[in-house]
């Protein structure tokens, strides 16, 4: 469907940001907001990040 344009580090960089962010929900202030987590955890699962798509970025590396 999309061009995987995240590569490894920026994948779990974003995986473990978003747990982290998310666990706010539970743990913590349990505030709402902590919902926005699901944004880096879900990209980071995908691989495609929709902001870099429309920037034209990528840092998967070299494409082949």
């Amino acid at each position: 469907m999309f061009a995987r344009n995240e590569g490894p580090f920026d994948r779990s960089l974003r995986i473990a940001v978003g747990l982290v962010i998310l666990s706010l929900a539970f743990v913590g202030p349990k505030t709402p907001w902590a919902f926005v987590g699901l944004i880096p955890l879900v990209t980071g699962l995908v691989g495609t990040c929709p902001l870099y798509s429309l920037l034209g970025f990528s840092t998967g590396g070299p494409r082949s």
